[in-house]
């Protein structure tokens, strides 16, 4: 498989600032995108101006016309995300509630046409997961059998959110994983969320942790000794702006119920490349290393939040798209993923498959 473009709707403009779903998916073909992730506040928000209310069946009728337009378009829905929360609460009758929940998913994503969901790990309090990680394994667990009974079968991706509550790293949603051990069950690599937390940290002056630039060399010395490329189910594209100042309580992006770094990732991530804006992540390094290293071939998708996505001005999704068009032609140039030596490994290895 070639490398393949996808962006998240969400990062083309959010559903509650008025930006619809159609037309983010008109502003993605017309850029130049393959693919989209289907972020679940753009269907809930379809299903309720198309049908009222969101019940399963009225969710369905939405996912259904969704794959409809996205055909038309010649968009592949690569995913539906996020399942937020799974796996690992102490409350266990709430667990089996999201187990349940999980079925209805695998029945949006038939309807949709995809077959991967994406699980982001736990922010929520310590209060609220147990320590347990056989526990968190078994869930997790359950929700791939799931999938494997499910007809076509679905796929899950697990992600390390930098600011979540247990997993935080890659290697951490690696171990998880593995432990799972599922073959459909595997990784979410996130630039994002592997640089902001062993590169950078935005409630410190200088923007980054300490070391950052031997810690990041050592992680990804330890990705290419530890991962097995094929439980590698998506890559996720962003960058981040540094800070003028530390997001702390006086910073206007602070937010006492939140950690700095899920308020950072809420208002400040950018597109691959974006310096102008600030950007100053190690996403090229990371990239390399999963690509060219790993040998990773497939969906590369940008997810990006920002505060600019709730602008009300009707060109945002416009806007939005054209930029991360601008940021894929400048990945695929300083990646060289268009090099005859790169074409050239992806058509053997499509005459191996």
């Amino acid at each position: 498989m070639a490398y393949k473009s996808s962006i998240c709707t969400v990062s083309l403009g959010r559903a509650f600032a008025g930006h619809g779903l159609e037309h983010k998916l008109e502003m993605a073909q017309k850029y130049g995108f393959q693919g989209i992730e289907l972020f679940y506040e753009d269907l809930e928000h379809e299903t309720k101006s198309l049908l009222g209310d969101c019940s399963q069946p009225n969710l369905l009728t939405a996912a259904t016309q969704i794959r409809h337009w996205c055909a038309a378009r010649h968009l592949e829905i690569i995913c539906l995300q996020p399942f937020m929360h799974y796996g690992g609460l102490i409350d266990r009758e709430r667990q089996r509630k999201q187990l349940a929940a999980i079925e209805s998913w695998i029945e949006l994503a038939h309807a949709l046409g995809t077959d991967l969901i994406l699980f982001p790990s736990s922010f929520l309090p310590a209060e609220h997961l147990t320590k347990d990680f056989s526990c968190l394994v078994q869930d997790l667990q359950d929700a791939a059998d799931a999938g494997i009974r499910s007809t076509p079968r679905v796929r899950f991706a697990f992600e390390a959110l930098c600011w979540g509550s247990q997993v935080y790293t890659w290697e951490d949603s690696w171990r998880v994983v593995s432990a799972v051990n599922r073959p459909n069950f595997g990784l979410c690599l996130d630039t994002f969320n592997i640089a902001g937390r062993i590169f950078a940290d935005p409630a410190s002056r200088s923007g980054r942790t300490r070391n950052s630039n031997a810690t990041l060399e050592r992680s990804m010395k330890r990705l290419m000794a530890q991962v097995d490329v094929g439980k590698i189910f998506l890559v996720q594209v962003a960058d981040a702006e540094r800070l003028e100042q530390p997001l702390d309580q006086r910073h206007h992006f602070y937010n006492a119920e939140q950690p700095a770094r899920m308020s950072w990732s809420r208002n400040c991530r950018l597109f691959y490349g974006e310096a102008q804006w600030g950007g100053y992540l190690p996403v090229k390094a990371i990239l390399q290393t999963v690509l060219h290293g790993l040998g990773y071939t497939g969906w590369m998708s940008f997810e990006v939040f920002h505060r600019k996505l709730a602008d009300r001005d009707a060109a945002t999704p416009e806007n939005l798209a054209a930029r991360a068009s601008r940021s894929w032609a400048r990945l695929v140039r300083d990646l060289a993923l268009d090099s005859p030596r790169v074409i050239q490994e992806q058509k053997m290895e499509r005459a191996v498959l």
